[in-house]
């Protein structure tokens, strides 16, 4: 009798025991299962097959079947799925099941379309012993694959036999697997680079059999990709695979298409949230048979199986966007580092504005540093940024009246620009001027947005509304006819968001070519591609964005990039804010003139002369990079300490805070080398409908950290269950 250990995806830190299934023959590792689990039948991860168990065996179930539909996981992606169950402290059956595509969490096979199937060692011996004891059908496959070394394609399935259950049976049993697929012809479209982009490449394949991380810290327009695409080049061409992460599916379109047309011919797959559950799966499948050569992918693609990877890259590693904020909270950039050590490889971070842990880092020498100082098209300048001092220059509906010259002077000339507003909407705020209500979200601490239906001159300061949204939960609300509090009809929209934005636009350049861009605008599916194609055409003369034009784009002919409320970013309590909006600005700055026409970029700003414009207008990362370095070392903020919160959430507050107060009494005595802190709310204390709270812990030590969060965790789960409340530990947390 054999046993299986087995993952399930359950709110509980252990691993379950199943007596094997009878009739299976091979067991590894990594293959998937279908197990009872309470009343339901649920699948999981084999993590280890054992000859005893502590349990005795009349007191365990038997798993019902070992899913061969896919090759099983490797040793060394059980690895980084434990990894990250240990350092964010998450089950590792939560973590490695959430990790696999939706569509492999299920039990009924994936469907491989015209895959060659086949047969095993095992699937020859059997069917030796076997043969006449077998359907008709499954005789007549193996017959088949017995004399064809080619293998079974699936369209060639109906014609030997009545269906595809012959095929799963095989399969399930390991008599026949799927066959790899005959190399491909492709080759590698040659661009000449410039020197600073070819020590880049260089430095890269030197270190082609070893764990170095490189932080490559190129201007906008400066050609990481080029590199990226060069350092890929030589790894594929051994005959390895690479792993190219984005933070956000909008750049994946673009970048795939780069990436295609550079290596013509090559399997290449994109891995995000928006593919359809069967293209995903059969996307992670590809990569993990070495089919795929290159992968690009969102956060998700950090858990891709690879068969042969030999190069990780992060571009534009400082988004936030790598940070799941829910589930199992890991960061993929940290993953991803953690897997190139794993694996001993080079890694490649790339940005124009690298976070402050990984600048930290190539300060100390832990990570390597590359720049590429000049961008990488001929005659291409940085563009020249101004401040535009809103106290002087007074605003007219939120445009000063130097940014309505130079939007003007590029329709003149026949040029592009940007406004950037980073808020999508009508207006951020619905009041009653008379009393002082506010429209707010009843299920979070935040008001709703203002929306209209289609964009449209407004000749009132009291437009309709089409509706009311919360940008936080997504709850939408008709507009009140009144206010609720005192009847007043007068109901006015506060602020600006992109789409009054694009009314006030349109009044000033009526014959103006204008476009909107924001989440709203590209909800619909291929409206994005469309509006990147218009542009491309020199179909529109003023864009009108939020922080999904900031980075990755590349617009020859827009000249001119105007920047609005940019300083609500620069008030904000949160530490890690400045770092966040002069990453924000650079990249929405380098849209302008990455071609031969020189850009500019004006910022309107009450504060010309706060330290943070003064270092964009000098182009100054490295000097605003150290001063923040330096503010945080002072205030003991990370990077010099390591950081995590105990967050609850429930119903209502107190539940939340006395759940947090009997945690505090229940840690670990030991407290020396890491503070705890006493429980707050949390700055969106309301969150569809949960009130949240947490509870901060740092340490100068990570490792004293997560010792100390580890041993916690096991009291934490022994405290008693509440129904209405809920919580879980954010390790290295972005939001407070």
């Amino acid at each position: 009798m054999r046993f299986l250990r087995v993952a399930i995806d359950v709110p509980i830190p252990r691993l379950f025991d199943y007596i094997a299934p009878e009739t299976d023959d091979a067991i590894e590792r990594g293959m998937r299962v279908l197990v009872p689990f309470g009343a339901r039948q649920q699948v999981g991860l084999i993590v280890d097959v054992l000859a005893e168990t502590a349990i005795s065996a009349s007191k365990l179930k038997r798993a019902r079947d070992v899913l061969r539909d896919t090759p099983p996981l490797s040793s060394e992606w059980l690895g980084l799925v434990q990894f990250c169950s240990d350092y964010y402290h998450r089950p590792l059956g939560e973590v490695a099941l959430s990790a696999m595509p939706p569509r492999l969490r299920r039990p009924e096979p994936l469907q491989r379309g015209v895959d060659a199937w086949q047969i095993t060692a095992l699937g020859r011996e059997s069917f030796a012993k076997a043969r006449n004891r077998l359907g008709d059908d499954k005789r007549a496959i193996l017959d088949f694959l017995l004399t064809h070394a080619s293998g079974l394609h699936d369209e060639l399935i109906a014609r030997i036999a009545q269906g595809t259950g012959a095929i799963r049976d095989l399969a399930r049993r390991g008599w026949i697997v799927m066959a790899e697929r005959s190399a491909p012809d492709w080759r590698f479209v040659e661009r000449t680079p410039i020197s600073h982009q070819v020590v880049a490449i260089d430095a890269i394949a030197a270190s082609s059999d070893r764990f170095t991380a490189f932080v490559l810290h190129g201007i906008t327009g400066s050609g990481k990709t080029e590199v990226y695409l060069h350092a890929i080049h030589r790894v594929v061409q051994a005959g390895h695979q690479a792993l190219v992460l984005v933070p956000e599916i909008n750049l994946t379109p673009q970048l795939a298409h780069e990436f295609r047309s550079r290596f013509p011919g090559l399997p290449i797959v994109i891995l995000h949230s928006g593919l359809a559950a069967n293209e995903r799966a059969l996307a992670w499948l590809d990569a993990q048979t070495g089919q795929a050569r290159i992968v690009l992918g969102t956060r998700m693609g950090v858990f891709t199986p690879f068969k042969d990877l030999r190069l990780i890259v992060v571009d534009e590693e400082h988004d936030t966007s790598f940070k799941q904020q829910d589930g199992v909270r890991y960061s993929a950039r940290d993953l991803a580092v953690f897997r190139a050590r794993a694996l001993n490889i080079p890694m490649v971070l790339g940005s124009a504005t690298p976070s402050i842990e990984t600048f930290a880092n190539a300060e100390s020498g832990r990570y390597r540093l590359l720049t590429l100082p000049e961008r990488a098209r001929d005659g291409a300048l940085m563009p020249t940024i101004r401040l535009i001092d809103v106290r002087k220059d007074l605003p007219q509906h939120g445009i000063a009246d130097a940014l309505i010259a130079a939007l003007r002077l590029r329709i003149e000339r026949g040029e592009q620009s940007l406004v950037y507003l980073n808020r999508r909407g009508y207006a951020p705020v619905m009041a009653c001027g008379a009393c002082g209500w506010v429209a707010d979200c009843t299920r979070c601490s935040a008001h709703q947005v203002v929306h209209m239906a289609v964009r449209g001159k407004q000749t009132s300061d009291a437009p309709r509304a089409a509706h009311l949204r919360c940008h936080h939960c997504g709850l939408v609300s008709p507009p009140p006819r009144a206010c609720p509090t005192c009847g007043n009809v007068d109901l006015a929209a506060f602020g600006r968001g992109t789409q009054r934005l694009e009314d006030t636009i349109v009044d000033l350049f009526p014959s103006a070519r204008i476009l909107r861009i924001d989440s709203d605008s590209t909800r619909n599916k291929g409206s994005w591609e469309s509006m990147r194609n218009s542009i491309a055409n020199d179909e529109v003369d003023i864009l009108i964005g939020t922080q999904i034009l900031a980075k990755g784009h590349d617009f020859p002919r827009l000249t001119l990039v105007g920047v609005l409320n940019a300083d609500a970013s620069l008030m904000a309590g949160d530490y890690r804010a400045p770092e966040r909006l002069f990453s924000q600005l650079q990249q929405v700055a380098g849209r302008a003139g990455r071609a031969a026409l020189h850009g500019e970029v004006l910022i309107q700003t009450r504060y010309p002369h706060a330290a943070l414009y003064q270092s964009l207008v000098r182009n100054d990362f490295r000097g605003f990079a150290q001063q923040q370095l330096a503010e945080r070392t002072s205030a003991g903020f990370p990077p010099s300490t390591a950081e995590a919160v105990l967050r609850a959430e429930a119903h209502e507050i107190e539940i939340a805070n006395q759940f947090l107060r009997a945690a505090v009494l229940v840690a670990p005595a030991d407290r020396e080398s890491v503070s705890v802190f006493d429980p707050v709310p949390m700055t969106l204390t309301r969150l569809s409908g949960w009130e949240r709270a947490h509870v901060l812990m740092q340490s100068g030590s990570r490792r004293a950290l997560q010792n100390f969060i580890g041993e916690w965790v096991t009291s934490l789960h022994a405290l008693p269950a509440q129904r209405d409340l809920r919580w879980h530990i954010d390790v290295d947390p972005l939001e407070f």
